[in-house]
């Protein structure tokens, strides 16, 4: 009988994975590679990276090293946790950048006293 590993495992370890996921997939974007390059360059299907990104228990440990590899060469999955990469660094100052809007008539006589 085939067993589902996200039900044969406990719902913590079920979120580490998540979040294992999440961070592979933010590291991906940060440096700006497809999904489809870094399987490739992984050695992967497109399906398996998606996988990887969603967190999913029942991939192989090599998989996930081999994927990290893909997208940031010499990162360690220490690393990975530490989310220590400056490409992460520079996502969340693009993330953080928002445009200002300008200040309307009404809002302008406000501040003039």
């Amino acid at each position: 009988m085939k067993v589902s590993q996200s039900s044969a495992i406990s719902p913590e370890l079920a979120r580490q994975s998540e979040q294992i996921g999440q961070l592979l997939a933010r590291l991906r974007q940060a440096r700006r590679i497809k999904q489809a390059d870094a399987a490739l360059r992984a050695g992967l299907s497109r399906n398996t990276a998606y996988r990887l990104e969603k967190g999913d228990p029942g991939l192989a440990f090599g998989q996930i090293l081999r994927y990290l590899e893909a997208i940031s060469p010499g990162t360690t999955l220490a690393g990975l946790l530490a989310e220590s990469d400056p490409a992460l660094k520079a996502l969340e100052s693009r993330e953080a950048t928002r445009r200002v809007r300008d200040l309307s008539t009404s809002e302008l006589a406000k501040l003039d006293f």
